[in-house]
């Protein structure tokens, strides 16, 4: 029992089942009906795959602010290539490929340079949001979805659709791969300590490139499901997403000084979101509580982190 109380996402698990109740004792007629469960799973889908590349991120000792951006990038190359006569498949992989390779970039330059990574995220940020309003001529893209609106519209036979059941193969993946390989030990390796894991023949560069670039290519699948929910490449869209990313991996237990964090967790954090937007609105207050209750919730999450690591 005390390891599981140590456990970092443990916390926020209890806060999420306690709000949950919550919210299904003030509104049982809505709020608690299975359709709602799978409408939430919907929502938390962006969020959670976009927050499994950050948690990666964070846990390495950076941060990414170019997330929303890159999003809004893939849907509007999705878009343009399904407009050009492409199909579904080379359409995905292209806005994921996009997206992929702007990570990278970002890795080598933060790389390269020894540029602090928020810098050049946000720098990033820009960049990407830029191209995806060029490439989209500052308008939305409206096209034939070719059956990607599928991923995660309401299924006709079971309670999640595809694209639920993509995050959830992706968030274990992801927590294998960052517990129980090599690339995991080394990214938080470096996130500990930097000077420390080269000391230990760690190839910091070479893991921060994987990071960055692999938190592109989630971003990209991220934005899979964001056209999917669209079914439009719209430029201007997911502004404000790389906040509620962030968010959902620090009140899931990250540090934000590296070296620390899960992806159970980040995935409580992003469904806890999910449930205070979804109950805020079922019980009509308005979209300013709900905000003032996601940032007191992120406040608190830190001065949590701070506290356990003084102890």
């Amino acid at each position: 029992m005390k390891g599981l109380l140590r456990r970092p996402w443990f916390g926020p698990l209890v806060a999420l089942a306690c709000v949950y109740v919550l919210f299904a004792i003030l509104a049982p007629d809505t709020f608690a009906r299975s359709s709602n469960l799978a409408t939430m799973a919907r929502q938390t889908v962006v969020v959670a795959i976009a927050a499994v590349g950050m948690t990666l991120v964070i846990v390495h000792g950076g941060i990414d602010l170019s997330v929303g951006s890159g999003v809004a990038l893939a849907t509007v190359v999705i878009a343009s290539l399904l407009k050009a006569g492409h199909g579904p498949l080379a359409a995905c992989l292209g806005g994921i490929l996009c997206v992929g390779a702007a990570g990278l970039a970002t890795g080598a330059i933060i790389t390269k340079l020894r540029i602090a990574p928020f810098i050049v995220t946000l720098g990033s940020m820009s960049i990407l949001r830029g191209a995806a309003k060029g490439l989209a001529n500052e308008q939305k893209i409206d096209v034939d979805p070719a059956g990607l609106d599928s991923l995660l519209s309401p299924p006709a036979h079971g309670l999640f659709p595809a694209g639920v059941w993509i995050a959830i193969g992706i968030a274990i993946v992801a927590a294998f791969t960052l517990r129980s390989t090599r690339f995991g030990r080394h990214v938080f390796a470096v996130g500990s300590n930097e000077a420390t894991a080269r000391l230990c023949g760690i190839e910091v560069d070479r893991v921060r490139l994987a990071v960055y670039a692999i938190a592109g290519l989630l971003a990209g699948i991220a934005g899979v499901m964001e056209f999917s929910t669209l079914t439009v490449g719209d430029p201007t869209d997911s502004i404000g997403l790389e906040l509620e990313v962030i968010a959902a991996v620090v009140i899931g237990g990250a540090s934000l000084s590296g070296g620390e964090g899960t992806i159970a967790g980040s995935m409580v954090g992003a469904l806890l979101m999910t449930v205070i937007k979804t109950g805020g609105t079922h019980l009509g207050l308005p979209n300013w509580v709900q905000e003032i209750v996601t940032g007191g919730i992120i406040l608190v999450a830190v001065a949590v982190d701070r506290a356990r690591k003084g102890r």
